[in-house]
């Protein structure tokens, strides 16, 4: 399949040598269990219930000691929410991205449902969590790649701290977000309640594949997490 076979670096650091063709027939693998191996969490179909854990995991990772408490939503000063609108457009000039949001609920086992691999330059907000400008994490979802090559996300893990997100909705407003901080956690200890769990401000979360490609398992190690708030 042309360079894309050769072994090729991931933008979050490290190295993963599987073939696109070896990914891409683990991503319709795993799309069927947690979308191309996107998140590795089962989430409740019920919006009001607590955060999820990860599927491998007994209990939700709360806290992320590594996280400023500024990063968590936990102090400083807070821009005010907004209604609930839906996110049309997300971009972010620092890596090229300028993509349109799809809407994104659960599977029938409760797993979160990710951008289709055929529209891998696509991004997916999670509908059943905050909206963006909303009080709350607004999580957005795209894949770091696809059989074709690099996916929307693919560049996510470069994004560095003071970095700008905007993300356009149906009500006209465009927003503008400022990155806090950019992580990698194994998928075992997945941030559940960072990423989904209550803030006391407009948060946003991008979320993507990381780290290492296990060919054994057909899915990446880690997953890539962008942590960032509305600005004033």
């Amino acid at each position: 399949m042309g360079p894309w076979s050769d072994v090729r670096t991931n933008r979050a650091g490290g190295r993963h040598g599987t073939p696109w063709r070896a990914a891409g027939a683990a991503v319709v693998l795993l799309v069927a269990m947690v979308g191309a191996g996107l998140l590795g969490v089962a989430l409740s179909t019920d919006p009001t219930a607590p955060p999820p854990a990860p599927v491998t995991q007994a209990g939700p990772h709360a806290t992320d000691p590594d996280l400023a408490p500024q990063e968590s939503g936990q102090d400083g000063a807070r821009a005010p929410g907004l209604p609930r609108s839906r996110p049309i457009t997300v971009s972010i000039p620092q890596i090229g991205v300028h993509t349109s949001v799809l809407e994104l609920g659960t599977n029938p086992d409760g797993t979160v449902q990710t951008p289709p691999l055929e529209q891998a330059d696509l991004t997916g907000w999670y509908q059943r969590g905050a909206s963006p400008g909303e009080v709350g994490n607004a999580v957005i979802i795209g894949h770091v790649d696809s059989r074709e090559g690099p996916a929307v996300f693919w560049s996510l893990g470069t994004l560095q701290p003071g970095g700008t997100v905007q993300v356009t909705r149906e009500d006209g407003r465009t927003l503008t977000f400022t990155i806090d901080a950019v992580r990698s956690y194994p998928k075992t200890d997945f941030p559940s309640q960072l990423v989904y769990g209550p803030n006391d401000r407009p948060g946003l979360r991008l979320v993507t594949c990381g780290g290492q490609f296990d060919q054994n398992a057909g899915t990446y190690l880690n997953n890539t997490v962008v942590f960032a708030t509305l600005a004033e």
